[in-house]
C-alpha cells in the first residue's frame, strides 16, 4: 500500500532497529486485511527501557518495561482525520524476547508491528475469545510475511 503514512522515530541509537520500508511493508499486511479502513496514517516510536517503563507505568499502571505499547487515536467530534495513533517500541525488551525465544530479531519485530497495529484497529487479547481470534489473525498475517507461528512453543 503506497498510501501509507508512518513517522518512524528513533529516541534511541541503534543500528539494528527496522527500516522505513520494513515497517511500511509490516503495517501494510495488516492494512490489506482491514481495506475498508482509511485511517493510514501512524507513528512507531523506538524508545530505551526508561521511556516505554514510564509510558507503560503513566498509562497502563504497570511499572515495567514492555515490548509494544499501543496508543489508537479518536477523532475530536466534528475533526475527521487519517490518524491510526501510536506504536512505542522498546528495543531492549524486543532484542531480548527475540533472543530467548531463539527468533530472528527481524521476526520479532514483524510480530510487535502486526500485533500493535492490530491493537490500534480495535483488536485485544483481554478475553480469552478476543486473544483466540487476535492471536489466529496475526499467525495469518505473519504467515503471508512468511514468518513462523510467534505463539508455537
Amino acid at each position: 500500500m503506497s498510501n501509507i503514512v508512518i513517522d518512524r522515530q528513533a529516541a534511541i541509537n541503534e543500528p539494528l532497529l527496522p527500516t522505513l520500508e520494513q515497517l511500511t511493508h509490516w503495517v501494510g499486511c495488516v492494512f490489506s486485511h482491514h481495506p475498508d479502513d482509511d485511517r493510514l496514517e501512524l507513528t512507531i516510536r523506538f524508545v530505551d527501557e526508561a521511556e516505554s517503563q514510564a509510558l507503560n507505568r503513566d498509562y497502563r499502571g504497570n511499572d515495567k518495561s514492555t515490548n509494544v505499547l499501543s496508543f489508537p487515536f479518536e477523532n475530536p467530534p466534528g475533526v475527521c482525520l487519517p490518524l491510526l495513533g501510536d506504536l512505542i517500541i522498546c528495543h531492549a525488551v524486543v532484542a531480548h524476547e527475540a533472543k530467548e525465544q531463539q527468533k530472528p530479531l527481524e521476526h520479532h519485530y514483524a510480530h510487535m508491528v502486526v500485533h500493535g497495529t492490530l491493537h490500534l484497529m480495535g483488536y485485544d487479547h483481554i478475553e480469552e475469545q478476543e486473544a483466540e481470534e487476535m492471536e489466529q489473525l496475526e499467525r495469518e498475517l505473519l504467515a503471508t510475511l512468511n514468518i513462523p507461528d510467534p505463539y508455537h512453543e
